[in-house]
């Protein structure tokens, strides 16, 4: 067995680990790689003291909702956007629409979404969403039918640097910056 390390020996090791982890830890896959005994306040202690470290930098360790990560800071994008032009996947509206319903109203079916949305949903915006892994089937509705209900997965949170649903806009919010992207006047506000 190896000698136990200070707690400047773990912060190193923890600092690899993660810069050179694909997807987030959690708390339980960091301590996996230690020989010793970690409490989760000890880690927890010594991720805000590197998240200190790092502060100011290109990069930054962020808690999301799988975990902790490196991630580059939101104000370099344009940069590396030029290293890598790729252009992210577009969805449609009827996408982004159905992703939103459920986001805000979950757990939902597939008929609430067509409430809500006042059309169909067709089978391959759902396909697309639970393939990009932001949607999953998280139970069945106790009616005829069993139907399916719908929900978001931490891969949603994460991808959107959310930790918790908590934390998306509400949605005055969201609707007043969707009318402000689209250069359309927003409605009259009822009086």
């Amino acid at each position: 067995m190896n000698n136990p390390l200070n707690t400047d020996e773990i912060k190193r090791v923890l600092e690899a680990v993660l810069l050179a982890s694909a997807a987030p830890l959690t708390l339980n896959d960091m301590k996996k790689v230690f020989d010793q005994e970690l409490n989760n306040e000890l880690l927890r202690r010594l991720l805000e003291d590197l998240r200190g470290e790092w502060q100011g930098r290109g990069v930054e360790l962020a808690a999301v909702a799988e975990g902790w990560r490196f991630q580059t800071r939101p104000e370099f994008q344009p940069y590396l956007d030029r290293l890598n032009p790729e252009k992210p996947p577009r969805y449609s509206r009827a996408t982004l629409e159905t992703l939103a319903v459920i986001a805000y109203r979950q757990p939902v079916t597939r008929g609430d979404v067509e409430e809500i949305r006042g059309v169909a949903v067709s089978t391959q915006i759902v396909k697309n969403l639970e393939e990009r892994g932001w949607i999953e089937v998280v139970g069945h509705k106790e009616v005829p039918g069993r139907p399916a209900l719908f929900g978001t997965t931490k891969q949603f949170l994460s991808d959107l640097g959310l930790r918790a649903l908590a934390e998306l806009p509400p949605l005055p919010e969201l609707a007043r910056d969707l009318v402000a992207s689209l250069g359309v006047e927003p409605p009259p506000e009822a009086e």
